[in-house]
């Protein structure tokens, strides 16, 4: 099976090359007065903005991957190259699909940026990823060579987001410690409003009936899954490419719902539904219910102007999960 693609290197060597072009002739970037803060996914740019609170003026805060394409399929303009190389902060996954960054890191002509990856953050409690029984596996022609690859979606564990913000709020206030005592404030009220949706994830999943949730689709929820002692079963990985389940992943699942008592089949945001649907057909009551969480892997900056947070989605995942569950 093919994986999404990761070429998101792809004219690296014209990138790197316009980037020394604009770097000759001075040895180091043009200073002002803004901290410039570079942030792959949503996730990390909404966690920067409550850090940094309601004063913004002293900042340059970049959402990178801002147009609705995913984390797997994107691929760096040379203008998202060069904000890399001349920022202050710069914040990433550091998953199998951000292999780029390493390329881009190499030119980077601001030599006292604080790079910021969360798959090393995690260290040791990085999940590598996992073909759970039933899910459609991935056609690999050499086995024995494989890479170990990790799963990416560690923003999905609000246990998790309030790690990474620790860490974020210490490279801002290493860049402004004027200002340390109000980052450090917005800190803390942040982490508690994380700590009270933990509390109310937990709470809906002690007294859930069924503690298994399935999904028609791929399945980006393993590390949020684990944090509350979850068993899940899924069309797909978090990552695989494929769009079409074979018959034999479709009666399984179907065979999950019934088996397990399962009142709903779950995808993930701009799902098209026909994966879960078939299952719902296939199951012998075939009555069960179709909802979607939200994965944030396609927020986009107009969705930001409308109001979206970090929270505001996993509030919303929550009150999906209370209906379903």
């Amino acid at each position: 099976m093919e994986r999404l693609k990761k070429t998101a290197l792809m004219p690296v060597i014209l990138i790197l090359a316009l980037l020394i072009f604009t770097s000759c002739g001075s040895e180091t970037v043009k200073s002002d007065k803004k901290i410039k803060i570079v942030a792959t996914i949503f996730p990390e740019y909404d966690w920067v903005s409550n850090i940094l609170g309601d004063d913004q003026a002293d900042t340059d805060v970049t959402l990178l991957i801002d147009n609705g394409v995913d984390l797997h399929s994107y691929q760096p303009t040379v203008d998202d190259v060069v904000k890399i190389s001349t920022c202050d902060i710069f914040i990433y996954v550091g998953g199998e699909s951000d292999k780029w960054v390493c390329d881009a890191l190499k030119e980077a002509r601001n030599k006292d940026m604080i790079v910021i990856d969360l798959m090393e953050i995690l260290g040791d409690a990085a999940k590598e990823e996992e073909i759970k029984e039933g899910m459609q596996g991935e056609d690999h022609n050499d086995h024995e060579h494989e890479e170990v690859e990790y799963d990416e979606h560690v923003w999905l564990s609000v246990r998790n987001a309030a790690l990474f913000c620790e860490k974020i709020e210490e490279a801002i206030e290493t860049k402004d410690p004027a200002n340390a005592a109000e980052y450090r404030e917005n800190l803390a009220k942040y982490e508690e409003k994380l700590r009270k949706l933990d509390s109310e994830y937990k709470t809906v999943f002690e007294n859930a009936t069924v503690k298994t949730l399935l999904f028609g689709d791929r399945f980006p929820f393993r590390y949020f899954t684990d944090d509350y002692g979850l068993d899940y079963y899924a069309a797909f990985a978090g990552c695989s490419a494929e769009t079409e389940a074979s018959f034999e992943t479709v009666v399984f699942l179907a065979g999950k719902v019934d088996e397990l008592g399962i009142k709903t089949v779950f995808t993930i945001e701009g799902s098209e539904k026909k994966i879960a649907e078939t299952i719902v057909k296939n199951t012998k009551t075939k009555d069960r219910k179709i909802a979607s969480l939200d994965s944030m892997q396609s927020t986009t900056l107009k969705d930001i102007e409308n109001g979206v947070t970090y929270l505001s989605v996993m509030e919303k995942n929550l009150e999906v999960l209370k209906k379903a569950l």
